[in-house]
């Protein structure tokens, strides 16, 4: 089974994915991993990856079509969650004709909504466990009374330098530039899936579950 998850950022859409990953035994494709992967790795499509990164160009659409085709090709888990890709109408069709290509298809696009400026106050306040990752938020999960994480125990808590209200909305518009078309893109196809992104954790996955359930 392979889903996309889309939704501006802050929306959750890492959250959910490592609860599909545990949960599921999905693999999560994140843009950003597969070419700090690929940089790393002395494949041929690495050293591609390196020299575009080193000159500071753009990774072209081509590249990440590429780096998701040797994922797609691999193990195969409980499936793919797209994450972060495709964020325009052109990678979206390019990703539909790869999964042609390979023989597999997608099986739904949950679309994370969310209220702005419930959005910026949540984000806002948001820090993260420096060793864990575990995510706080001032007002809905604030750090513990004695600095240490719940997870991990770790004392190191930072924040974002672009989590602050302009550089947040600034990030907002360009998502609804360049990604929100996708919405219709894949309301047409019947696809698509809307959840609110804000409820709780919990309540989120227990959405997510059951489109995946009827998938």
């Amino acid at each position: 089974m392979n889903i996309i998850l889309l939704g501006p950022p802050g929306a959750g859409k890492g959250t959910q994915a490592q609860k599909l990953v545990a949960e599921r035994g999905m693999i999560q494709l994140s843009t950003g991993d597969m070419l700090r992967e690929a940089r790393s790795s002395g494949t041929e499509m690495g050293k591609i990856v390196a020299d575009v990164m080193d000159r500071g160009d753009l990774v072209t659409d081509e590249i990440v079509i590429g780096l998701i085709e040797e994922k797609l090709n691999g193990p195969q888990g409980g499936g793919f969650i797209f994450d972060g890709f495709p964020r325009t109408l052109a990678q979206a069709d390019a990703l539909e004709a790869l999964l042609r290509k390979v023989g597999q298809s997608l099986a739904a696009v949950i679309e994370m909504r969310v209220d702005d400026e419930a959005l910026v106050a949540r984000i806002t306040a948001r820090s993260t466990c420096a060793d864990c990752g575990a995510v706080y938020n001032d007002r809905t999960r604030p750090i513990p009374a004695d600095g240490k994480c719940e997870n991990c125990g770790g004392t190191e808590f930072t924040r974002r330098a672009d989590d602050n209200e302009e550089s947040l909305r600034q990030r907002l518009m360009e998502y609804y530039k360049k990604t929100s078309p996708l919405i219709g893109y894949y309301h047409a196809k019947g696809k698509l899936h809307p959840i609110d992104g804000l409820a709780d954790i919990d309540t989120v996955s227990g959405e997510i579950k059951a489109v995946l359930d009827k998938a």
